[in-house]
């Protein structure tokens, strides 16, 4: 791709977010229009009142227009600074809500993204791309308007005031602009690349960081603390010179205003002389125009901070619509309905591999009747976890139908897919947040007297009781503040209140301890009450209230039937894993 066509891709991206997420906000654009101009007038107008005053002076007349001209000054610097700072209000408002939104775009994508894209991107790498790429265009979004727009249309109006004045000095300032916006965009084009690399190596840092700091335990008990701050310090190595380019294009930049703004200022003194020497202007004329040298300084050194805000904005944009066009393999059904009550389950010939090369589940076939509950056993990795997140979608098969109620569940819609199939693991995800909020995820049609049954149902009305302010009283993230057995009965709490038509238990009660496993054992057996269940089983015991039996070795079914049944047939593998009083031992 040639640097045209990548530049025309470029504004293209721009134009997109700017009408995506600048332009609805018509209303405050249209007064930040009325600001700018007002404010470009002002700037303009105050050089002419000194010119006036300088001359004014020279010809010795009355004290009385020296002393309005001054008055006026002041007024004029008043309001203009007025003028900016309501301008300045509004535009971080603009800058403030566009990000935001884009923000909350970028979250509920990537939340829609199936699982096989966040196995392979560390979360810290997605708060970088849903935060830090972000914030690198908030300056863009808020600043572009009042600085880039306002400058450019200030230095217009300065080298037109200019040419007013004498076509030499509007002639001479014009190519001084031109010649400072070329020097300047010439050298962002080899700034561009380092900052997206930049922003790259950052994403992979910050990914890194979040990964170690979540698994800070391990780290240590393993004694790999030395091993990850190796690593810690390469990726430092590595961002390193990428930093230092970025930093030299910022530096260069700035040394090219600086020499542009001498050039400047010399022409400025030669033709402001060479006039003044043939009488062509006055004092206050010779004034004005090095006021508005400098004046015009502003806007160029202001478009050279925009220029660099352009330069992250750039990677930014890339990396933000790289994540955009990243799509769910998993596509939304076309809205088939699943029914309500107990749900049946099927597995018609169903292969699934995570990798695409070895299957995880193998040609798997099997039923569930609506209202049964299935004992799942096998050791770790023969698929039991796998079977769990395909029927939520968490993944889709590579061939064969998973059905529920029989009805294939890709041509259902997902949210109506997970309302109907609740997952309880032995992993509980507590949110930083209410009681309230952590059993209902924030849907208000549930009322608090329904959650507050449901934990005294569950044996949690004492814990409830001594919340100091009842179900607004806040979790700490990851529950910390709670029991092992406290968080897996919460987690017993949600399912109860989403009411589904099949529970998905993996091995959800290992975390307990027999006293508070047999006080959920009642709740449980309301919670089977009309629906259909699958227990993944590590311990035997767990599968005592299972009507069927299933065994997994390596994704094949090794054995399938009737609970009572196989347990009375000596030859069954499952009486076989009864007498030596082991799940594991399957071979």
């Amino acid at each position: 791709m040639n640097y045209k066509t990548s530049k025309k891709n470029t504004m293209g991206q721009y134009s997109e977010l700017l009408s995506r997420y600048l332009f609805p906000q018509k209303g405050t654009l249209v007064l930040l229009t009325i600001l700018l101009f007002a404010s470009i007038g002002l700037q303009l107008i105050n050089p002419q009142i000194i010119r006036y005053f300088i001359d004014t002076a020279q010809s010795q007349s009355s004290l009385q227009p020296l002393i309005s001209a001054a008055v006026f000054f002041i007024g004029f610097s008043l309001v203009q600074q007025l003028v900016s700072v309501i301008a300045t209000y509004f535009s971080e408002n603009v800058g403030w809500k566009t990000t935001n939104n884009l923000r909350v775009d970028l979250a509920a994508h990537c939340l829609s993204l199936d699982m096989s894209f966040h196995k392979s991107h560390t979360s810290g790498s997605l708060i970088e791309r849903v935060d830090g790429d972000v914030n690198a265009l908030a300056n863009f979004f808020s600043s572009m308007i009042i600085h880039l727009l306002g400058n450019l249309l200030l230095m217009a109006g300065i080298i037109v005031l200019l040419f007013r004045e004498n076509w030499l000095i509007g002639l001479g300032m014009a190519f001084f602009v031109v010649f400072a916006v070329f020097m300047i965009q010439w050298i962002r084009k080899f700034a561009v690349p380092v900052w997206a690399k930049w922003r790259q190596a950052n994403a992979e840092f910050y990914g890194f960081i979040g990964e170690h700091l979540e698994g800070t335990e391990d780290i240590r008990a393993n004694g790999a603390v030395g091993f990850v701050m190796n690593r810690f310090y390469t990726m430092l190595r590595k961002m390193l010179p990428l930093r230092v380019k970025a930093f030299l294009g910022f530096c260069a930049m700035w040394n090219m205003s600086i020499f542009v703004f001498a050039l400047g200022n010399a022409m400025a003194f030669g033709i402001s002389a060479y006039l003044w020497h043939n009488q062509q202007i006055t004092l206050g004329t010779v004034y004005l125009i090095f006021f508005y040298t400098e004046l015009l300084a502003k806007p160029i050194e202001k478009i050279r901070t925009q220029m660099e805000d352009l330069q992250k904005a750039d990677a930014s944009i890339s990396r933000i619509r790289e994540l955009f066009a990243t799509q769910s393999e998993i596509v939304d059904g076309p809205g088939a309905l699943i029914p309500e009550g107990a749900l049946s389950v099927e597995f018609r010939d169903v292969t699934f591999s995570y990798d695409g090369d070895q299957p995880t589940l193998k040609s798997l076939n099997f039923v569930l009747k609506p209202g049964e509950v299935l004992g799942l056993l096998g050791r770790t990795g023969s698929g039991k976890s796998t079977m769990a997140r395909l029927l939520l979608r968490f993944y889709d098969p590579q061939s064969g139908v998973i059905a529920l109620g029989g009805t294939d569940i890709r041509s259902a819609k997902l949210p109506d897919l997970r309302k109907r199939v609740a997952l309880v693991t032995q992993n509980i995800e507590i949110m930083q947040g209410t009681i309230r909020d952590n059993l209902t995820f924030y849907d208000e049609s549930i009322s608090d007297e329904a959650i507050i049954e449901v934990l005294k149902e569950l044996g949690l009305g004492a814990w409830y009781e001594a919340m100091p302010e009842g179900l607004d009283t806040n979790l700490a993230s990851g529950g910390g503040s709670l029991s092992a057995g406290e968080a897996q009965l919460l987690a017993f709490a949600r399912v109860f209140l989403t009411n589904p038509g099949l529970v998905i238990m993996d091995e959800a009660s290992s975390r307990l301890d027999p006293l508070t496993e047999q006080r959920i054992e009642k709740a449980v057996s309301k919670l089977l009450t009309e629906r259909s269940c699958i227990m993944i089983a590590h311990r035997l015991a767990t599968v005592q209230r299972a009507d069927h039996i299933l065994i997994l070795d390596s994704g094949h079914i090794l054995e399938s039937g009737k609970r009572a049944s196989l347990a009375a047939d000596p030859n069954s593998r499952f009486s076989q894993l009864l007498a030596t009083g082991l799940v594991e031992v399957l071979v």
